[in-house]
């Protein structure tokens, strides 16, 4: 309701001004204007809309708030605009301003709905009056070459895909980059253990599989701690991959197609899309980097280290941390590559990705290197003006005892053998309650649903959480069919499948209003919509929500918010469909309500769509 909160502020603002026009005036000339403070109703029974405009305006203009607050409302009664949109203005307490809709323009908001695809939600360039908005990069995901995604990758790959659908959505063009670490010193030792190890890998395409990167990455660190002739030895491939050795690449080149491979099995399963865009593909332009900081006065040799002296933060000794950009040996590290990256995105093109917003999401361990590597990038010049660079931080998985998750060895979890642990119990948990229902079933529909079901609870128990804080993993939990889980809410959308197969016409449901409304730009009458339940009205604005919930999400990067609207969503569904009729109703509350079970569907699979999770039909 987004359209509907800007056209009460602005009515707002009208009224303040015609009730206050000596205030307005000196406001005005103060660079400001009086501020009708318009939010959503903190509970249901003060209306749809609450304007605390009124109190502050109490010291400059010597009177009591609640005197205020009744000039702005004879001021609101007197504009037609307003009275078309509202109810009668209430007063409560010190001075608030309740605002109720009218059922009429409740119903011809459905009815709008009903007929857009999008479900009220605008496009970036529509709010921008056509001009189309800066790319944005979403950085997550990163894993490290021969070394394979645990559970650690998991937070990062799922809240990064859900933000990168979300934007997309909201019609940005997003670049959903996977900074991979595929460049470094570990290279010197994995190219000299293969090529001890395998050196028909070198001469022969595909001669040899590598099988398990881990443990091949685990013999080569051991031979790198052990044997001093190793150490040497790798140290000299890392000269040799630098220089661009052509046996040092191609075998380098071998280590990354294998990890890849593997990366995007992961990826397949979980429906996520991502360019890669490694470490290796700025090496270019980490001189520049160095360069550049040098031309505008920034780094500063210290023990032989090139260093940006960090504002704003001291060490123990109260003396400024510094980020070190060239190693004392002239070698690059992180940062560099972090900054060399930072000042590409948002070069313009073609010499760089000409972004407007860059968004990185990784662990909250990392807060303290982006913030140091954000501020450079500032005093560099590097950021444009109006454009932002975002740290989206999350904790860590934790085990049911509060503890960072394990194997029962001791060892980091595997995401692969973590997804797979998913779909078994959702297969399992399955089949027991078809055997307990005495329902037959094929083995295709098992899968497809056991594989939907177990994958979707893992995304949403770590989406549903808010993203900043540590979480406990349990299977139990986010499997439940009961509470704030994945299966809740796809058994709501079941639910209303079942509608449609007992009878109920989901897809013609309000399609002649859906039309006329299209047609009026969502101001059409609604003759075919009848409603008069509370648990109807209740329903009607909690799905008139959505635009307001994802420019939320759009802004804050909380995916947490989305899964607490759908699930509030599937709680109020349910009232309204255990406590009135839908198909035995008489008409026209019968086509009403199947308009909003219609309605209810379509903003749960959009909803779950932009989390990453698929919907089912049965279950």
């Amino acid at each position: 309701m987004l359209s509907v909160l800007d056209a009460l502020n602005g009515q707002l603002l009208a009224a303040m001004e015609r009730a206050f026009p000596e205030a307005s005036a000196r406001a005005r000339e103060s660079g400001s204007s009086p501020d009708p403070q318009l939010a959503p109703a903190s509970k249901p029974e003060f209306g749809d809309f609450q304007a605390n405009g009124a109190l502050p305006l109490a010291k400059p203009l010597g009177q009591p708030p609640r005197q205020i607050a009744a000039a702005i409302v004879e001021q609101l009664a007197a504009d037609p605009a307003f009275s078309a949109l509202c109810l009668e203005p209430q007063i409560a307490g010190p001075g608030f301003i309740n605002l109720t809709l009218r059922p009429e323009r409740l119903t011809a908001e459905v009815a709008a709905r009903l007929g857009d695809p999008r479900l009220g939600v605008s496009t970036a360039s529509e709010e921008a009056g056509g001009q189309a908005p800066a790319p944005v990069v979403v950085d997550f995901s990163s894993p490290n070459i021969a070394k394979e995604m645990h559970v650690g990758h998991l937070r990062s790959t799922i809240i990064g895909d859900c933000l990168a659908r979300v934007l997309e959505f909201r019609g940005h063009p997003v670049l959903r980059l996977n900074h991979v670490g595929d460049w470094g010193t570990q290279f010197g030792m994995l190219i000299t253990h293969l090529k001890q190890v395998a050196p028909e890998a070198l001469d022969t395409a595909d001669a040899v599989d590598l099988g398990d990167l881990v443990a091949f990455y685990r013999q080569a660190k051991a031979r790198f701690d052990d044997d001093e002739t190793f150490q040497t030895t790798a140290r000299e491939e890392v000269v040799k991959l630098q220089a661009g050795d052509p046996l040092s690449l191609k075998a380098w080149g071998l280590l990354c197609d294998q990890s890849r491979r593997e990366f995007q099995k992961i990826y397949d399963r979980l429906d996520i899309r991502l360019s890669e865009r490694g470490e290796s593909f700025y090496n270019p332009f980490l001189q520049a980097v160095v360069d550049d900081l040098t031309a505008a006065g920034l780094l500063v040799v210290d023990a032989g280290a090139g260093c940006v002296f960090l504002e704003g933060v001291s060490g123990k000794d109260g003396q400024p941390l510094p980020l070190i950009v060239q190693k004392s040996d002239g070698g690059f590290n992180y940062a560099t590559t972090d900054l060399a990256a930072i000042r590409y995105r948002f070069a313009p093109k073609p010499e760089g990705d000409g972004a407007g917003r860059v968004i990185y999401v990784t662990d909250a361990g990392q807060a303290s290197h982006f913030a140091g590597v954000f501020q450079v990038a500032r005093r560099a010049g590097w950021i444009p003006e109006g454009a932002s660079v975002e740290h989206v931080p999350f904790g860590l998985v934790q085990g049911e005892d509060g503890k960072k998750l394990k194997t029962r060895a001791g060892d980091t979890v595997r995401l692969k053998d973590l997804l797979d642990e998913a779909v078994e119990r959702a297969e399992a948990d399955l089949r027991r309650r078809l055997a307990e229902e005495e329902r037959q079933e094929d083995d295709t529909f098992i899968e497809h649903v056991a594989t939907t079901v177990g994958l979707a609870a893992v995304k949403y128990a770590d989406l549903a959480t808010n993203r900043i804080t540590n979480y406990q993993f349990s299977f139990d939990r986010m499997l439940a069919l009961t509470g704030n889980t994945a299966p809740y809410l796809l058994y709501a959308v079941v639910r209303i499948a079942g509608i449609a197969r007992r009878g109920g016409d989901l897809e013609g449901a309000g399609e002649s209003v859906a039309g006329s409304a299209a047609v009026a730009g969502g101001a059409a009458p609604c003759g075919d919509l009848s409603f008069s339940e509370p648990q109807e009205w209740a329903l009607i604005r909690e799905l008139l929500k959505l635009d307001g919930v994802i420019a939320e999400v759009e802004t804050e990067l909380l995916p947490n918010r989305l899964c607490s609207y759908l699930f509030e969503l599937s709680q109020v569904f349910n009232r309204f469909y255990d406590q009135v009729p839908v198909l035995k109703a008489d008409e026209p509350a019968r086509s009403s309500r199947l308009a909003l079970c219609r309605l209810t569907a379509d903003t749960l699979k959009l909803g779950l769509g932009l989390l990453g999770i698929p919907t089912l039909e049965r279950m």
